[in-house]
């Protein structure tokens, strides 16, 4: 899947969300917001005209990384998104077309199974695993061109997923 959207290590997220996103012809916003606590630390929400994952904005950049992976997950996974808000949610906010409350009506009526929530949380961790493991094990991608072509024929070809 990552080779199919150009990613190189090291992994950019928000690299990954936007071509993700190019990909599935439906923008992936990503929306840091001061989620209440406890309570979940990310959510999804689908608009007709895109995906928005509100996820943690008091926490580290690891753990936002895993956040919004995780929410991935469900998309991925073709899982029904948490939001269902009214159209009239979606006049001012956060973001263009949402609005606060939606975004907390969203976090309350999520409720995905058990299954649903490990298989998510599979996907971001298989992602940021192999992530791991090849930012240590492949040597970073030259800007040189002659380099790169070196690069190519005696490095490892095994990539991403």
């Amino acid at each position: 899947m990552l080779n199919k959207l150009d990613i190189e290590p090291p992994l950019d997220v928000g690299v990954l969300c936007e071509r993700l996103g190019e990909q599935r012809g439906r923008p992936i916003r990503l929306m840091p917001y001061p989620l209440e606590v406890p309570g979940p630390f990310g959510c999804w929400i689908a608009t007709g005209s895109a995906d928005y994952i509100f996820f943690q904005q008091e926490t580290t950049k690891s753990h936002q990384d895993h956040i919004i992976l995780h929410e991935l997950g469900h998309m991925l996974a073709d899982h029904h998104p948490g939001g269902d808000a009214e159209p009239a949610d979606f006049l001012r906010g956060p973001a263009p077309g949402l609005d606060g409350d939606a975004v907390h009506r969203a976090l309350r009526r999520t409720s995905y199974d058990e299954a649903h929530e490990w298989e998510a949380e599979t996907v971001a961790t298989i992602i940021l695993e192999w992530a791991s493991v090849l930012n240590y094990t492949i040597p970073r991608r030259a800007d040189d061109d002659d380099v790169r072509r070196v690069q190519g024929a005696l490095g490892d070809h095994q990539g991403w997923l």
